[in-house]
Parts: C-alpha cells; sequence; structure tokens
C-alpha cells in the first residue's frame, strides 16, 4: 500500500497527520500537486510536482496508483476514477469513498456544477474543524490498522 496524496487542495493540517502517520508504520507516502510542495526529509515521505493544467495531478495519481493503495482527497472524480482501479479513498474531512456512495457523491457534485453555472450561488464547503480533523485521523488510523494487520 502507498498512500497518494492530491495536495494542491490538502489542509496542511491533514498532511501533519499523514507525515506523523508515514513515520509511525514506516508506510510510502506521495503528495502529488502542480506546485513545489514543502515535505518533511524523511525515506518514507516524497512529493511529486506535475504540470499545471485541469486535472493534471489528478491523472497522474490515478496513473500511478495500484488497487490497494490509499488515495486522500475530496475531488469526486478523482475518487470514482480511484475506486474503480481498486484504490482505498478518503477525504481530508474523514469521509471515505467506495463504491457504494460514490455514484450518489458524483450526481450531487454533477447537480451542484449545474446550479454554479446557471449562476446560483451554492457556497462553498465550511471550514474545516476540529471534528473534521479527529474525524480524518481516526479514519486513517482504522484503513491503516487494516493494512497493517493483513501485511
Amino acid at each position: 500500500m502507498k498512500i497518494w496524496v492530491d495536495a494542491d487542495a490538502c489542509p496542511v493540517v491533514i498532511k501533519e497527520i499523514l507525515f506523523r502517520a508515514a513515520e509511525r508504520i514506516k508506510l510510502e507516502l506521495i503528495l502529488v500537486a502542480n506546485q513545489a510542495l514543502s515535505v518533511p526529509p524523511s525515506k518514507y515521505i516524497k512529493s511529486v510536482r506535475v504540470g499545471a493544467g485541469f486535472d493534471v495531478a489528478d491523472n497522474e495519481i490515478v496513473r500511478r496508483l495500484h488497487a490497494g493503495d490509499l488515495v486522500i482527497s475530496s475531488d469526486i472524480p478523482l475518487a470514482a476514477d480511484a475506486i474503480e482501479k481498486g484504490a482505498y479513498v478518503l477525504s481530508p474531512r474523514g469521509e471515505q469513498y467506495s463504491k457504494e456512495n460514490i455514484r450518489e457523491r458524483l450526481t450531487m457534485r454533477d447537480f451542484m456544477d449545474t446550479l454554479r453555472g446557471s449562476g446560483i450561488q451554492t457556497g462553498g464547503p465550511p471550514a474545516l474543524n476540529q471534528a473534521d480533523r479527529k474525524r480524518f485521523a481516526d479514519q486513517l488510523d482504522r484503513l491503516l490498522n487494516k493494512y497493517v494487520n493483513t501485511t
């Protein structure tokens, strides 16, 4: 298992949780972004810089990941593509996307996109709070414990 992070939009506090987890269980963590990233010195933590452009980082993650890898992203189309390849997907708010719920998320995303396209202000998600961080850390621990106990 490798952990792939859609790092352009990933909150710093979530990256810090991931850095600690990668070190703790000695698991490769790869942050993919279209800008230079600062990552702690570690043999387990790497960053990949991709060119600018729509979905370039997402496409790189999907191209490189393997079944059983974990993807951290709030991007619903990326989540759907990763799930199709057999990956686990966790949002920075701690929601695990799965075959059972990704179609509903895609439908809602498309609906909201249509509203925005017609000029309706839909607002964005609320700021990441302590409960979100805890939910993310708990879900990450559950997934990683499952991985550690099966290897």
